[in-house]
């Protein structure tokens, strides 16, 4: 299989697991401190990893050399979640995903900026798709709720964090030197999580952990192992392998999966008119991986 396509259904995989981040964060944002649930997933997602580090690669004695890295990529990465879970106190799952579906084009921007990475108009053309798709079932095909969207606090504050998304992933093809996926995401990690510990230490003393509703523990497991080190590793795969822009452009898909994650948690089903966004942004990923197919029969 090509490194590309790996990279693509390394990012399939992400959008799904990214997505019930949305569903079971907004059930439990306002039970625990933002701070204190990420110190924890960041500690469990760094014995998930440590341990997948021990029994495949080892750490190299490389991949300790210039440790800040790990720092600023943990600093960014842990921006993110917080201010995701802050965001959610108020916004609601579909609103945040909306705000999400942003990160593609930022991504985009601050690949030209670091790596010099040029978006063509095709891929300019598969984004626009895949956002309207996004926008489509996010809106439920309702476009007097699409006019009524205003951007609340929750939302403008999730934005901030998409900022630092978007940035965290050309700064890993910058930063990494060879490293591989797991090692470089163990690194994050333990950076990551000491900056938590730092910035939000009161927050964890000041946590009853042992009287959390079952809801918070179950968010703290799925967001560690599912959407913490899963996800750590598979967008750091992605981005060794795919442009940053096509790497975020999965964040299209998130939409469609917070509504199945929606159904999921018996919140309702969408109209069967809805379908016509999802649509949308599988014809935007078609267009990508047709673009790298084209790419890699040119080069032959």
């Amino acid at each position: 299989m090509r490194p590309d396509i790996q990279g693509h259904l390394a990012m399939l995989t992400f959008s799904a697991l990214v997505a019930g981040s949305f569903s079971l964060g907004s059930m439990s944002a306002n039970m625990i401190s933002p701070a204190a649930l990420n110190a924890a997933r960041f500690v469990i997602a760094g014995v998930v990893i440590a341990v997948a580090v021990a029994a495949t690669t080892g750490i190299t004695r490389e991949a300790t050399r210039a440790p800040w890295r790990y720092v600023v990529l943990g600093g960014l990465f842990a921006i993110y979640f917080v201010l995701m879970f802050e965001g959610l106190k108020t916004a609601r799952p579909v609103s945040a995903a909306a705000v999400f579906t942003l990160t593609p084009v930022i991504a985009a921007g601050f690949g030209w900026l670091l790596l010099r990475q040029r978006t063509t108009l095709r891929m300019a053309f598969a984004l626009a798709i895949g956002a309207a798709g996004a926008l489509w079932v996010i809106f439920r095909a309702d476009l007097a709720a699409l006019q009524r969207f205003e951007v609340g606090r929750g939302e403008a504050v999730y934005f901030i964090g998409c900022v630092s998304h978007a940035l965290y992933t050309p700064m890993v093809r910058k930063l990494n030197r060879g490293e591989p996926a797991v090692v470089f995401t163990l690194g994050t990690l333990i950076g990551g999580g000491t900056l938590l510990f730092i910035y939000g230490w009161r927050d964890v003393l000041g946590t009853d952990w042992l009287a959390l509703p079952p809801i918070v523990w179950i968010t703290i497991l799925y967001v560690s192992v599912a959407a913490s080190s899963a996800t750590f590793v598979l967008l750091q795969f992605a981005s060794l392998r795919l442009p940053s822009a096509k790497v975020m452009a999965y964040t299209y898909l998130t939409p469609s999966w917070v509504i199945l994650w929606e159904i999921a948690l018996g919140n309702g089903a969408p109209s069967p008119i809805v379908l016509g966004g999802v649509s949308l942004t599988i014809l935007a990923l078609y267009l990508l991986l047709r673009n790298d197919q084209d790419a890699s029969n040119h080069g032959k």
